[in-house]
């Protein structure tokens, strides 16, 4: 349960009216009623902005520019929910109209365009947090916890392997802009970026990678499957396989081994072995939109400090597209550092 708000509710715009934002960002929105109340719908159609305007049980309108929508008034956020190609400009329009930044991941469609953009909203005051919403599951963040303890030792090497088959009958399968080639990697990157930034959440940075990728579905370009090996700076070793063009029977465990035990993880639950007992915890799950929103308000509100920056967003993605530049290249490939360095 969220707290009432002490202060008056942010009025706050969702700039997107698709898929995600139908499904995930308006539901969540609606949940944090105290924190948030909606006031305008943008869409470049008004029928779709209407359609999802019309899911909200009070009344809010519907704009068809987003001109017109940064230049009221009444909008102190944006909950930027676009095609991938289509983030920057909207970010860096809603950022210099003044307005507080909630955008969907990835930062950009290139780690190129993501410097660039924050290099241009250095000097935005308003706060800019990029979605990534595993970085507030549960069960990411448990793991997390369990492996900084040291309860399962030294980490020494973790397997991923992913299948998520998308299918013409999978609803994302229909948003067609994520195969149009209009940004790079595909599914590999719209969907890798969640595991990055878990991997990176639980065993920290990721130093070297190298990569083989293919396509199977000729409906899911450039590459549908990918299989990677992993070196973190702490020395870890990883495999990290994935597909988008098949499907397995098994569930999507991320297995750390380390020096005294053994972690599995997924979200909803951690599984841990060490010092002879294993035990399983058992976690909330798929609501790392809803909390990633709560610390977005508290973020815009107290001033509060966040998961999700700019830099770190820019670090999945450099990740990602190491693995893309390895897979085609055949040598391994060091992502650039993006996201800030622990403090000694």
């Amino acid at each position: 349960m969220i707290p009432e708000a002490a202060q008056p509710p942010i009025k706050i715009a969702l700039m997107g009216a698709g898929t995600f934002a139908r499904d995930a960002h308006l539901p969540s929105l609606l949940n944090l009623g105290p924190l948030f109340e909606i006031v305008a719908v943008y869409s470049r159609t008004a029928a779709a902005a209407d359609a999802l305007a019309a899911r909200v049980p009070y009344a809010v309108e519907t704009v068809t520019d987003q001109g017109d929508l940064l230049a009221r008034p009444d909008v102190e956020a944006v909950d930027i929910v676009l095609p991938i190609a289509a983030l920057p400009s909207a970010i860096l329009r809603s950022l210099r109209a003044g307005k507080h930044v909630l955008s969907e991941k990835p930062i950009a469609p290139t780690v190129v365009e993501g410097e660039a953009l924050l290099e241009q909203c250095r000097a935005a005051a308003p706060v800019w947090m990029v979605g990534e919403n595993w970085r507030y599951e549960e069960a990411f963040l448990r793991a997390a916890e369990i492996v900084h303890s040291g309860e399962i030792g030294e980490p020494v090497a973790c397997h991923w392997a992913v299948t998520t088959p998308i299918t013409p009958q999978n609803k994302y399968f229909q948003s067609a802009w994520r195969r149009d080639g209009s940004f790079p990697g595909g599914f590999l990157v719209d969907g890798g970026v969640h595991h990055i930034a878990a991997m990176r959440l639980i065993l920290g940075e990721i130093a070297e990678v190298t990569a083989h990728a293919t396509q199977h579905d000729p409906s899911l370009p450039p590459a549908d499957t990918l299989t990677a090996t992993l070196r973190f700076e702490s020395g870890a070793l990883g495999s990290y396989t994935v597909t988008y063009a098949a499907a397995a029977p098994w569930p999507p465990l991320l297995h750390i081994i380390g020096t005294h035990g053994a972690l599995a993880v997924q979200r909803r639950e951690v599984t841990v072995t060490a010092g002879g007992d294993t035990r399983l915890i058992e976690c909330s799950g798929f609501d790392g939109i809803e909390k990633e929103l709560a610390a977005f308000a508290a973020a815009i509100r107290q001033g509060a400090a966040h998961r999700n920056s700019p830099q770190e967003a820019l670090q999945d993605l450099a990740v990602m597209e190491a693995l893309l530049l390895a897979a085609s290249s055949g040598a391994s490939v060091k992502p650039p550092r993006y996201a800030p360095r622990p403090a000694a």
